[in-house]
């Protein structure tokens, strides 16, 4: 009965897509959300032959073509209605892009919520949501939407940001890797932006590890300065300014904050940059003055903006720069 009604959920949302109802396509996208978290608080109270993967569940679309180490791995955790779930959220996102955003953003949503509501205690469910949207940037990347895989990256990085407050610091180092592993392979296929929507994230993080003194800063920082590595050729200019401002801007943080060995440990990267670059960067920093962004976005956060207390250290982070 449970996946029979998971099935149909999936089922109303994808055939209300086709029919371009978006409302009753999002309605059931919330539904899959709270049959799981509801799941989740009565889940203690469960016998423990409900977790097992009996001969129905293995006959399941959706499990009987899984490898005995996955079915093993599922049954171990007791995983297997919340892998039912994520399955649909799964294939609903392979039938919302590049189309449907407003069902595709919300599936990415749902599933920092079930994340995020995992976080203190729930260290399996957390693996699971980052499976998912790792799988998501894989088919929003691959279905060349790089408006949805930008949205993803931001509630990914929500995620990430629950964890550091839950002291998860290992899964958000993990899910730092995949920013990278997915910016990169956005970047090989011709959707550099997304390399920029990465170094902003991580940037993100770099400043909440910092504002609540998380040992991960130095990790973070080194994984922001290896995104420009991937940017090799002239033509690909923009995206390296994007880059290059991330760390810009991050160097600001610390140079406000009288953090001089981490500020000159990025300038140091930044003094391989030809300076007539920088320059056009710290000029746009100066002149930008709105957070958001000027045409109506997701995401709402203008990448170029600089808050006015932090400006005033750019005179010394390129004071170096032109010293070195």
């Amino acid at each position: 009965l449970v996946t029979q009604t998971i099935d149909e959920l999936q089922d109303v949302a994808r055939s209300a897509m086709e029919h371009s109802d978006r409302a009753i396509a999002m309605a059931s996208v919330n539904a899959l959300a709270e049959l799981l978290m509801e799941y989740e608080a009565l889940r203690p109270e469960l016998p423990t032959a409900w977790f097992q993967l009996n001969d129905a569940i293995r006959r399941d679309p959706d499990f009987v073509s899984l490898a005995p180490s996955a079915s093993q791995e599922i049954e171990l955790n007791g995983f297997w209605v919340q892998y039912k779930v994520f399955q649909q959220y799964v294939s609903l996102m392979r039938h919302s892009v590049p189309e449907s955003h407003d069902v595709a953003n919300l599936i990415a949503i749902n599933t920092q919520r079930i994340g995020t509501r995992a976080a203190q205690d729930h260290a399996e469910l957390i693996s699971q949501c980052s499976r998912c949207f790792n799988s998501y940037l894989r088919i929003t990347i691959n279905a060349n939407d790089a408006r949805t895989s930008s949205y993803l990256f931001n509630q990914y990085r929500l995620l990430a940001e629950s964890l550091i407050d839950s002291g998860q610091l290992e899964s958000v180092r993990e899910i730092g890797g995949y920013f990278r592993l997915y910016g990169v392979y956005a970047h090989t296929r011709g959707q550099s932006f997304l390399l920029e929507a990465v170094a902003h994230d991580v940037a993100l993080l770099i400043e909440k590890c910092v504002a609540l003194d998380v040992p991960l800063v130095d990790d973070l920082i080194s994984l922001l300065l290896e995104l420009d590595q991937e940017i090799k050729q002239e033509s690909q200019e923009e995206t390296l300014l994007g880059v290059r401002r991330a760390q810009i801007q991050v160097a600001t943080l610390f140079i406000a904050r009288n953090d001089e060995a981490r500020a000159r440990r990025i300038a140091a990267d930044l003094s391989g940059e030809r300076l007539e670059r920088l320059e056009r960067i710290r000029i746009g920093l100066l002149a930008e003055t709105a957070s958001q962004y000027w045409e109506f976005t997701p995401r709402g956060a203008n990448f170029a903006y600089l808050e006015p207390g932090r400006r005033q250290h750019l005179a010394t982070l390129f004071g170096w720069l032109r010293h070195v």
